[in-house]
């Protein structure tokens, strides 16, 4: 098993970096402040086919391998300083992986060309306000009633949920049954009778990301908008945690590696004492621990999409790579506010924005505590 690029795949990482080191170059802070999320850059991201690349032509895609999606949402989160953006771009993906792998044809021909173009925006709503880590104690329900199911209960956390166009909604349609079996999942769109989307809720980090709740009254949907089969829901969610937990630390990846280089040039530069600080080992153990930790990231990431593209569960590789990844940009994050002192402290040198997004990695896609389980039952304990 090799991990290394290849020169088309190599190319196009450079392409995207310079495209979004000059098109995304927006004042993030700006937009941050107001907590409007930046519709144009949605739009040039859209034009430049980002999130057509796993697609099939057939339905306005661009018919690339998983590795290289993955390594495109590397070059955004090293390239693009909107954390909140890329991690819209990654959620428009996956809910288009969904809808790939367990639509039918006519769900495809409807939706897929729609999120390709970036023209309507999709969501994902599993979270609800009692259950985010026990996902499958959740409470909304799907009661089917003739050819429609009624669709009671909410969501929150919901990213994309304010602005979203369509809602993949994970909710039980069968109450006897905890997991397997008992959940299913539903397209329900925009302005449908019994839905409503709520403002965004404030963050501490990812502000122009638009997080909402989501609430569903008697909700009447379609049974030819169920996504799979009744009772997938949990093999699509696990499905899907595979994909999100490869596509999210790609683009964590790319912003300890950005993050890295910051701070070592910092280190070179900054003089204490006489001498640079990078040569004190206190400041020097923190960049090669970064240096050390983006190495191996790129090694359990690319093993985990090499997986995925070979039609295989990754579920083991998957949460190794959300919990490896997600705390050492944390920590690089942490590092890098101190090695830069009170200037790291200050919003001008915008590292202390990367370790505000940086927090919520650990948390959001299966909390690091969770990853832990889930590796330990997986190797038998």
């Amino acid at each position: 098993m090799t991990f290394d690029m290849t020169d088309e795949q190599r190319l196009w990482r450079e392409t995207v970096i310079k495209f979004a080191q000059n098109e995304l170059a927006y004042d993030v802070t700006a937009y941050e402040n107001s907590g409007e999320f930046p519709w144009e850059a949605w739009r040039k991201c859209a034009d430049m086919q980002l999130m057509a690349l796993p697609f099939s032509e057939d339905y306005g895609g661009c018919g690339s391998d998983f590795m290289t999606t993955v390594i495109t949402l590397n070059a955004l989160g090293y390239a693009c300083k909107d954390a909140g953006l890329v991690h819209a771009l990654a959620t428009q993906l996956l809910c288009g992986l969904q809808i790939n792998l367990f639509g039918n044809e006519a769900l495809k021909k409807r939706y897929l060309p729609l999120l390709c173009s970036g023209e309507k925006i999709f969501a994902q709503a599993i979270t609800e306000p009692a259950s985010g880590s026990d996902a499958f104690a959740m409470r909304t329900t799907a009661v089917l009633k003739g050819g429609a199911y009624l669709l009671n209960g909410n969501k929150v956390f919901i990213s994309n949920g304010p602005l979203a166009d369509f809602v993949i909604v994970f909710a039980v349609t069968n109450p006897e049954k905890k997991t397997l079996g008992g959940l299913s999942c539903l397209l329900v769109e925009r302005g449908m009778s019994g839905f409503e989307q709520a403002k965004p809720l404030k963050k501490m980090g990812l502000n122009t990301l638009q997080n909402g709740e989501l609430f569903f009254d008697n909700c009447e949907v379609s049974v030819s908008e169920l996504l799979g089969k009744e009772g997938q829901g949990a093999i699509l969610f696990n499905e899907s945690m595979e994909w999100e937990r490869s596509l999210l630390p790609a683009a964590h990846l790319g912003t300890l590696e950005r993050i890295f280089e910051i701070s070592l040039k910092y280190a070179r530069e900054r003089s204490a004492f006489g001498k640079s600080i990078g040569s004190y080992q206190a400041i020097a153990n923190k960049i090669t621990t970064m240096k050390m930790n983006l190495e191996l990231g790129k090694g359990i990431l690319h093993k985990c999409a090499l997986i995925k593209d070979s039609k295989k569960r990754a579920s083991l590789e998957a949460s190794i790579c959300k919990l490896f990844i997600s705390e050492s940009l944390k920590q690089a994050c942490l590092d890098a506010v101190q090695i830069h002192g009170g200037y790291g402290y200050m919003c001008e040198y915008e590292v202390e924005r990367d370790l505000r997004d940086s927090l919520a990695a650990t948390i959001y896609s299966g909390t690091s505590e969770m990853q832990h389980n889930i590796i330990a039952r997986m190797i038998g304990l």
